[in-house]
């Protein structure tokens, strides 16, 4: 099969593809796949990347920035192949797709982070060293700038990886890791509902400076966990949200993202709107 969009130079080639409602494609963007390709509802996949291997599905409201590189060598093996959860964000990454790499739900992959899933060089005749296994990184992961996971590791869920960090070994508990090797930094203590409540008015506070530097005035009420916006509700626990949606409220979803919580509608995020 054969998906394109000539005037954005969108090529895609898979024995089957599934494409849901309010994707998006960046321009210059070649997938070539020996197997299916899948991309989940309100998906964007960014500029000048390519995806090349047997199999790769992505979940809905995934964003991928410009220069995504999935493949690599051994991506002409049956093995290769990657699959993304739901609400994943993915930027100028390397995924190397020698060994099947499978990727959670709200994962966070920062800029030019890589995924390597084999390692070999001078004969193993010789006592040389070589590796081929694959990647799996759990829910709620973020990886930091420029680190590199490497063959044959499983990050557990909601963990967080530093900047620079070299995950050659699992990580089998949820926590702060970083450096090269990773290592185990602290634990991730959940704040009391009193702490809770203080963050959030501290971010609608902050909140209303950026409304104003922005020109708008979007009326903002707390019952916490429940926050209005205009005629627009969402729970910062449960991530639920009902009422009607406004250029207002996209902005103030926007914002709160940036720390964290990401509510996740038929819109894009404001800066989604004029996508590469």
């Amino acid at each position: 099969m054969k998906f394109e969009i000539p005037e954005k130079n969108v090529r895609i080639v898979a024995s089957e593809i599934n494409i849901d409602v309010n994707s998006s494609f960046g321009k210059n963007i070649n997938v070539e796949l020996k197997g299916t390709f899948g991309l989940g509802k309100n998906s964007h996949i960014g500029g000048n990347s390519q995806i090349l291997g047997n199999n790769v599905s992505f979940g809905s409201h995934l964003f991928t920035g410009s220069g995504l590189n999935i493949g690599g060598g051994g991506r002409q093996h049956p093995n290769a192949n990657l699959t993304v959860g739901d609400r994943c964000s993915i930027y100028c990454n390397l995924i190397n797709v020698c060994e099947e790499v499978s990727i959670g739900n709200d994962v966070g992959l920062s800029p030019e982070v890589t995924i390597i899933t084999h390692g070999f060089w001078l004969s193993v005749l010789e006592g040389y060293p070589m590796l081929f296994a694959g990647v799996t990184i759990g829910n709620g992961v973020i990886v930091g700038y420029r680190s590199t996971i490497l063959m044959g590791v499983s990050i557990a869920d909601y963990c967080v990886l530093g900047a620079h960090s070299v995950v050659t070994k699992s990580l089998i508990k949820k926590g702060i890791y970083a450096g090269s090797p990773a290592k185990f930094i602290r634990e991730i203590v959940p704040l009391s509902y009193e702490q809770r409540v203080l963050k959030m008015e501290e971010m609608i506070t902050e909140y209303k400076k950026i409304a104003a530097y922005h020109s708008i005035n979007p009326v903002i009420q707390l019952d916490y966990p429940r926050i209005q916006v205009n005629d627009f509700f969402v729970n910062a626990e449960t991530l639920e949200f009902s009422g009607t949606e406004d250029r207002e409220t996209d902005d103030f979803r926007d914002y709160i993202r940036k720390w964290g919580i990401r509510i996740h509608t038929d819109r894009p995020f404001v800066n989604c709107y004029s996508l590469d």
